[in-house]
């Protein structure tokens, strides 16, 4: 018996899904009804601020003054040794209460090993604890939020973001580190720790007050002198 013939075998080509097939299929699944997913994400009501707040003076503030501190506050307070509660007082010239809320204790928590020492000074009875009820653990929107609602309080931070987000609530001041020290920010009442040259210059030099009480004695004689001077009509 003869063989039968078989013809070719040739191989089953394999489809190829194209990046743009997989994000027709994505929108097909994730937005059926084709909206503007932009537009629906834009925030409808952002909270305004007026700009004539922030050239009042925040009367909610005074000592003992409220320091809210955040997680960075605290290890940055360590790697430069200085104690948190004698740091700020030494800033402010005034009694000091270290505030600490449930988000920033979390964070110290979930960091670990890392900032174990960080998280036994924040447990520290010294430190008030203030709840937190809201929803999630970011310390950052905790403290902003709480910021909003009760500007009582300062705010120890060493965060660049959260220090542009403090900036825009009117009348909160915030604390931070430089040259081994606590400084603040936007508070006029208080020494300023990082303050300028001049005015530390200005305070070392030794003022003779017998001459500033001379001089004020003169001044209403002088004044006198002008009156007489001046011609009559």
């Amino acid at each position: 018996m003869g063989k039968a013939k078989k013809g070719p075998k040739f191989a089953v080509m394999k489809k190829v899904i194209t990046s743009k097939a997989i994000k027709s299929y994505k929108e097909e699944v994730l937005n059926p009804e084709k909206k503007n997913l932009l537009k629906e994400k834009l925030p409808r009501n952002i909270p305004s601020h007026s700009s004539a707040l922030f050239f009042q003076y925040n009367t909610a503030l005074g000592p003992p003054y409220r320091v809210l501190v955040d997680t960075n506050f605290i290890n940055f307070s360590i790697q430069n040794k200085l104690d948190l509660e004698k740091g700020m007082m030494d800033c402010l010239y005034a009694k000091c209460t270290p505030c600490i809320t449930d988000c920033v204790m979390a964070e110290l928590e979930k960091l670990g090993q890392k900032y174990r020492v960080a998280l036994r000074i924040a447990k520290d009875p010294r430190f008030e604890r203030i709840l937190c009820t809201h929803k999630g653990t970011y310390a950052d929107d905790c403290l902003v939020e709480r910021v909003t609602q009760h500007k009582c309080y300062i705010v120890a931070t060493c965060d660049r973001d959260l220090k542009r987000r403090i900036r825009k609530i009117p009348g909160v001041p915030i604390m931070y580190i430089t040259k081994h020290r606590y400084s603040i920010e936007r508070l006029p009442e208080a020494t300023i720790g990082g303050g300028s040259k001049t005015g530390k210059a200005a305070c070392s030099k030794n003022i003779d007050t017998n001459c500033l009480v001379e001089e004020l004695e003169i001044l209403p004689q002088f004044h006198a002198c002008l009156v007489l001077s001046l011609p009559v009509d």
